[in-house]
């Protein structure tokens, strides 16, 4: 049972996950965190900074890593989680695949028609806001702290938010080397 909702789940989040991986965050958070209970939000939290530090898109290391854990928190073996994460990575990966054979075809055809044109000109927006909750769902107490916890670990995760957030938009530093900096300073203050 777990594995035909893990396709279903999986299957739409990759039909409506418009904007990438980022933008499926919040999808997948509200399916497996709060409507099915597969995953404690520290779990979820855990997974995400996995799939971010892993190659590959994020939602599709999200897709994997929860369809893992879903099935193995479920009660089932791990030989049993890596069938739950092959299913759920085949059905978020799904829909994309055959809509770009689909859209594929026509796009070349229609892709200068004015209600193509309005069509992306509308998602833009849905991808921000998508891109936005994301971000949202991701300031957390798990991974901020909070004042009334800890005012040392929380002040630390903000100022390590904020001194990331200019260096990457003012100071243009790789973003690798913002991470590895920001990590030894976790390290190191936390």
């Amino acid at each position: 049972m777990i594995f035909l909702l893990l396709f279903i789940t999986f299957f739409q989040i990759g039909l409506f996950g418009f904007g990438g991986g980022y933008a499926m965050l919040s999808m997948i958070q509200g399916e497996v965190v709060t409507r099915y209970h597969w995953l404690s939000t520290g779990e979820f939290t855990d997974i995400v900074a996995v799939s971010q530090m892993t190659p590959g898109p994020i939602g599709i290391n999200s897709a994997t890593y929860v369809g893992y854990t879903a099935v193995v928190n479920a009660g089932y073996s791990h030989t049993m989680g890596i069938v739950g994460s092959l299913v759920a990575t085949f059905a978020v990966v799904l829909p994309s695949f055959v809509l770009m054979i689909i859209i594929s075809k026509f796009l070349m055809k229609y892709k200068s028609h004015p209600a193509v044109e309005h069509m992306f000109q509308g998602l833009r927006p849905a991808v921000v806001g998508l891109l936005a909750a994301a971000c949202l769902l991701l300031m957390t107490a798990e991974n901020f702290s909070a004042p009334s916890q800890s005012v040392w670990q929380f002040s630390i995760s903000v100022g390590i938010f904020v001194l990331s957030l200019i260096a990457r938009q003012v100071y243009k530093i790789n973003p690798i080397r913002v991470l590895v900096c920001a990590a030894l300073v976790g390290l190191l203050l936390l």
